[in-house]
């Protein structure tokens, strides 16, 4: 099924003061020509910068309509998707890094995949057959094909690359699984694809050209060693956890007489049509936020 053509990318910042302004200019540059047929808008989610990222933000957002954006004091990559996927009204939500390190050529396909041909994740990989990977260094290509291994052996997953920086989701999807996801740090994107798969939602792998980025602020060894608790997590009673809850509120959804699945069903995911604008008073984040509310602006059918 189709689901309306409404489309947020999310940038998770923090401190990137330096790479944020060339990063929304090549989107700007880039969106208008591949995704003309989706009613775009990026969203910056700024989560605890100090530098001068924050009043970056607030200018691209003044300056142009399909800009907007996010503060949140508190810091966490996974915290800022949370906080902007459960105040989208998008059909299909998106993310990349923002050193755009994987090639903006494969969003087109992420998305299309989601909108269009009924899955309910889409996700740029480095390891599938036909993906690229340009002046990885040797240290850090070990440590990522190391825990793709592993994640693999552990849940039995299909998954070849749940840690690339690019992505897509059915808005309706997000909502159910993010709300289950208990990492708001860089385990996030592993722990909702675990979930998810685990769970019968449908995940589409796309080869992605990646040149990586050699500045990089992720320091490998602490976030290495939190991806390892988060498995053990899952491994030991989350995902189990997560799966009987998922499992229960798609039950309460079926005994509505009258109702729509608000979470997405793991039965027939793709089925659900997003209902923009309409936002669980639960899912509203309580951390403090600048945000510009304003219309979409009109997306002209080509």
């Amino acid at each position: 099924m189709t689901i309306n053509n409404s489309l947020d990318i999310v940038l998770p910042v923090l401190n990137e003061e330096r790479d944020l302004v060339p990063a929304v200019e090549k989107l700007l540059s880039f969106l208008p020509d591949n995704l003309q047929e989706y009613d775009w808008r990026i969203v910056i989610a700024d989560n605890g910068s100090t530098d001068e990222t924050p009043a970056i933000c607030e200018e691209l957002s003044r300056n142009n309509q399909r800009v907007d954006f996010i503060r949140l004091e508190e810091r966490g990559r996974g915290r800022a998707l949370k906080t902007a996927w459960r105040e989208s009204d998008a059909g299909v939500v998106a993310y990349m890094d923002v050193d755009l390190s994987a090639g903006l050529d494969a969003l087109p396909q992420l998305v299309r995949a989601v909108a269009h041909e009924g899955y309910d994740i889409a996700i740029g990989s480095r390891l599938t057959r036909g993906a690229r990977v340009v002046g990885r260094s040797l240290s850090r290509e070990i440590i990522s094909r190391s825990y793709n291994l592993l994640v693999r052996a552990v849940f039995a997953t299909e998954l070849l690359d749940l840690q690339c920086g690019l992505k897509a989701v059915n808005l309706q999807t997000a909502r159910g699984v993010i709300s289950l996801v208990r990492d708001d740090g860089w385990f996030f994107d592993s722990e909702m694809l675990i979930i998810a798969e685990k769970s019968g939602y449908r995940i589409k792998e796309v080869p992605i050209h990646m040149t990586d980025n050699p500045n990089s602020s992720v320091a490998i060894i602490p976030t290495a060693y939190e991806d390892l608790k988060g498995l053990l997590r899952l491994r030991f009673g989350g995902l189990r956890q997560a799966s009987r809850s998922l499992r229960l509120r798609h039950n309460q959804d079926v005994a509505q007489p009258n109702g729509k699945a608000e979470f997405g069903n793991p039965g027939d995911p793709s089925g659900v049509v997003s209902q923009r604008g309409k936002t669980r008073p639960d899912e509203v984040s309580k951390t403090q936020r600048i945000r510009r509310r304003t219309k979409r602006p009109h997306c002209e059918p080509t």
